[in-house]
């Protein structure tokens, strides 16, 4: 994957070659335009992306803001990453059948659209494809594929933690049953004195 080390959409867009800029720049347009209100657009792993700000979900499993889409000129292609489509089979499924419908080649990896100009894509289909997740859906779908791990994980803290009390509490028991038994001998007699 190419990454771009521009930080802004415009530098960017800017930086692409005239005949792929035309192309991304219509079609991040009609993203800006499809995607349900909330997301934001940025520069994220040197791609355009829409994401779901900090400010609104911080607990993401990488730290990250969560992405509902991603679009790049990549060396041979341009992708579009529709992390819906990817994370929703149902979602996959229609965007296929919309391609299946318009007459076009779908070229798609788990999330990545890949493409040479806008004639390769059912554009109709791929607007359905970002209108179907909210926010709310992409921060639920991040909870379900990655909550179950986090609860893992905190069990397995949770039971370290009892497991350091358990063995913690064992030897205070141990100290205790030494002191008794220290305590519990009887003094050393002392040597009878001799006799003169």
């Amino acid at each position: 994957m190419v990454s771009s080390k521009e930080t802004s959409v415009s530098a960017y867009l800017a930086s692409l070659p005239p005949e792929r800029r035309d192309d991304v720049a219509a079609l991040r347009a009609r993203v800006n335009r499809a995607l349900p209100k909330g997301f934001e657009e940025t520069m994220q792993y040197g791609m355009i992306s829409w994401i779901v700000p900090l400010a609104r979900f911080a607990t993401t499993y990488n730290g990250q803001p969560l992405a509902i889409a991603s679009l790049a000129a990549q060396k041979s292609h341009n992708a579009l990453y529709l992390f819906g489509a990817y994370a929703v089979p149902a979602d996959a499924e229609k965007l296929a059948a919309g391609f299946a419908r318009a007459g076009k080649k779908l070229d798609m990896g788990k999330s990545c659209l890949r493409w040479k100009t806008l004639d390769d894509l059912a554009l109709e289909a791929i607007d359905d494809a970002l209108r179907a997740v909210s926010v709310e859906q992409l921060i639920a779908l991040h909870d379900a594929a990655h909550g179950a791990k986090k609860a893992v994980a905190k069990k397995a803290v949770a039971k370290k933690a009892v497991a350091k009390k358990a063995v913690a509490k064992r030897a205070v028991a141990k100290r205790a049953v030494a002191k008794r038994a220290v305590a519990k001998k009887p003094a050393p007699k002392k040597p009878a004195a001799k006799k003169r």
